[in-house]
């Protein structure tokens, strides 16, 4: 009866932009890995990019020209990021965008991110939980009863709150369909799922108590 026996990383970037084949950059990464239902390590730092801090963007996260410009380079805090990360499988509140990011910061510095799996918390909650008034981060664990413990919109407060919110769903996979183990191949199941299908999928799963 486990959750996250093997461990998954929860991931947050803080960006400049939506986009980095439009040039857009990061400027703060958190990756909180879970293990047995708790966060158990974690890596956080701001990152220096050269890249200008466009004003909404200080606006939105706090982050000012001056933070990142005294911040590591991006070629020491990226491969330190791939370390920290190995063959773990990923999370993010809207994986793709932050694994977009991950995969163009990498290849930048002729590296090539190693993990075997990608856990995207949005789309699960959709799936596990359908009807939800909203599934932006923010409202969304309000909705579940996750409160942040600090500002928003900074990368270790939301991995913070997504790593709760994966972990809160896999007690109520575990608890609502009797799911033995909770692991990232589930996860990657129901993240590919109809949210209508999601109930029969978990009834007839093999690792049910």
């Amino acid at each position: 009866m486990n959750v996250f026996d093997k461990p998954i990383v929860m991931i947050d970037f803080e960006t400049t932009g939506l986009s980095p084949d439009m040039g857009d950059r990061i400027t703060e990464v958190a990756a909180l890995r879970i293990e047995g239902g708790q966060i158990t390590d974690r890596y956080v730092t701001l990152i220096n990019c050269n890249a200008r801090i466009p004003s909404f963007i200080t606006g939105l996260t706090g982050i000012t020209q001056a933070m990142v410009d005294k911040a590591p380079p991006v070629a020491e805090v990226v491969p330190q990021l791939l370390d920290f990360i190995g063959s773990d499988a990923l999370s993010a509140h809207n994986a793709s965008f932050d694994e977009k990011f991950l995969r163009a910061e990498s290849a930048r510095l002729n590296l090539t991110p190693a993990h075997q799996s990608l856990v995207c918390s949005l789309k699960l909650s959709r799936r596990v939980f359908p009807g939800m008034a909203s599934y932006k981060l923010g409202l969304l664990s309000s909705q579940l009863g996750i409160a942040f413990k600090s500002a928003a919109h900074r990368a270790e407060s939301d991995a913070e709150v997504a790593a709760q919110v994966l972990i809160h769903i896999g007690r109520h996979l575990r608890s609502s369909y009797g799911i033995a183990d909770v692991d990232a191949d589930l996860l990657v199941s129901l993240n590919k799922l109809a949210a209508a299908k999601v109930p029969q999928f978990l009834q007839k799963h093999p690792s049910r108590r």
